[in-house]
């Protein structure tokens, strides 16, 4: 069953990992990789990823991508948007502490933050407005 906008929303607000998917060319397939991303219910989507990484190219060069979430748990459940790039902008210490607190532990994230700050190269924020929706709860009856 379909979930409402409201349900579909407050999902992706939940910190899954999503699959990020951003057309990658003539004769190949969309590039599909894991992906950390923030999101309140009514907003834009935002990620972070490396200035010169492909995902970033290729995004830049569609201009669009798309996040698919899922659990298993307690029913299987799932909500996939895609839209527009509305934004992409240096990354601060801020986001990656943001992004980062939503999915390690309170303990691990200033380990985790000052090594990634250090070592992961200059970072972007890719700000995308959710367009299209595809979502469902397979356990609703």
């Amino acid at each position: 069953m379909a979930l409402s906008r409201e349900e579909r929303e407050q999902f992706l607000a939940e910190p899954h990992i999503a699959a990020l998917a951003v057309d990658a060319g003539a004769g190949r397939a969309p590039l599909t990789v894991p992906i950390w991303y923030q999101y309140e219910p009514g907003g834009d989507v935002w990620i972070l990823t490396g200035l010169d990484s492909r995902k970033n190219q290729l995004i830049q060069e569609a201009g669009r991508f798309s996040l698919m979430v899922d659990r298993l748990d307690p029913t299987i459940r799932y909500a996939s948007v895609e839209g527009p790039v509305i934004s992409t902008t240096p990354a601060t210490l801020d986001h990656l502490r943001e992004v980062s607190a939503r999915y390690l532990p309170a303990e691990k994230v200033d380990g985790y933050v000052d090594f990634a700050w250090k070592n992961h190269g200059e970072q972007v924020v890719i700000h995308m407005r959710p367009e299209r929706w595809v979502s469902s709860d397979l356990g609703q009856v």
